[in-house]
């Protein structure tokens, strides 16, 4: 007598959404399928409107262009960029699932050492559910790992850690490097699988890129924008870490955890360096600024929620990076105005995310 398989429901798979910035049609999904298939995805359509983007059968998606923004969004949809990869925080707004996964479209299923296909989504999961150690350096790093744990010396009123907001996965093949260093290496390309996850200590910012990232949207979600970049903005390719410094800052204030390393994606395509250096250059000047005032934030203990946390710092980004260039009192602007929407399309979030600070810190 033949025994029924047993089927195996993917984790998460009515509590996430999977967002991906396009310009073009979703070929990649087919090799991502396996892995992809039963979770919904948000497909945010940058460039012309009118463009029919292709998405293969059998997946669940919903569709967002230039137009459905505007009708969205109304007068806010100015906060959303275009013609840029920063277009996919629309995504975000929209999504009404607890987490988010979100991908690039030349990014691919990557191999371990062994020769396995990586599902780079179910290594976000993991990393999501299991607790970040922010507070103390564990050296044999994830301590909740499978055949590791917390070494000698390890304080054990920190060992119960904290709920991880941020998964920072990395990529193989094509690297994401500025501009600069792409001309000077242009043939470099990373072989090297480290098999590891670990926590960014608090009070360490860290460049993330938005290529492989997971998040905890109910808790983090709100400091998640990739700020005003492509058409019209004197800076590009600064999006994803814009969003990293903020929710960083924002992060260490409310005692989350973010986490950097597995899994790995196959980065399959480098960008042009000479279109990226202008996209970039004016971000390489102010960046020296930019790190030194991400570094000395300070949020008051009022703010309990990522929106208010997230409106304090836009007040900070005003007065103190303002004078470098009006770009920031326009970026300030706009960081309120995403409140406003994210507010508005999500009102049962409004404040509702109120977390004890004092209670996650360590004493």
């Amino acid at each position: 007598m033949s025994v029924p398989a047993t089927v195996v429901t993917p984790p998460l798979v009515d509590e996430l959404d999977i967002v991906i910035p396009t310009i073009r049609n979703l070929d990649f999904l087919e090799q991502w399928r396996p892995f992809f298939q039963p979770y919904h995805l948000i497909i945010v359509q940058d460039g012309d409107p009118s463009k029919t983007i292709r998405v293969p059968e059998g997946f669940d998606y919903e569709l967002y262009n230039r137009n459905d923004i505007n009708r969205i969004l109304g007068p806010k949809s100015s906060c959303i960029s275009f013609k840029d990869s920063a277009c996919r925080c629309f995504g975000f707004l929209v999504s009404k699932k607890k987490y988010i996964f979100t991908i690039d479209d030349d990014c691919f299923v990557a191999k371990d050492p062994s020769g396995q296909e990586i599902n780079a989504l179910a290594q976000h999961i993991h990393n999501l559910l299991t607790p970040a150690t922010p507070f103390f350096f564990n050296t044999l790093y994830d301590p909740y790992r499978e055949g590791a744990d917390f070494v000698r010396g390890y304080p054990f009123s920190l060992r119960e850690g904290v709920t991880t907001a941020i998964s920072h996965g990395l990529w193989l093949n094509i690297p994401d490097y500025d501009a600069p260093t792409q001309l000077v290496k242009p043939r470099e390309r990373n072989t090297r699988y480290v098999d590891a996850v670990m926590t960014i200590p608090k009070g360490t910012l860290f460049p993330m890129c938005g290529m492989n990232l997971g998040f905890h949207r109910e808790l983090i979600g709100p400091a998640m924008y990739f700020g005003l970049m492509g058409d019209g903005q004197p800076i590009g390719r600064y999006d994803d870490m814009w969003a990293g410094w903020c929710a960083k800052v924002i992060c260490d204030h409310l005692g989350l955890g973010v986490k950097t390393g597995l899994p790995y994606i196959w980065h399959s395509k480098a960008s042009n360096p000479f279109v990226n250096l202008k996209k970039e250059y004016k971000g390489i000047y102010w960046q020296e600024d930019i790190i030194p005032f991400f570094q000395n934030v300070t949020l008051p203990k009022e703010c309990t929620t990522p929106q208010k946390c997230y409106i304090e710092l836009s007040k900070l980004v005003k007065e103190k990076l303002g004078p470098i260039d009006p770009y920031f009192e326009k970026l300030s602007d706009a960081m309120v105005t995403w409140i406003d929407a994210w507010n508005e399309l999500n009102p049962s979030t409004n404040g509702a995310t109120t977390l004890k600070v004092e209670l996650s810190k360590p004493k």
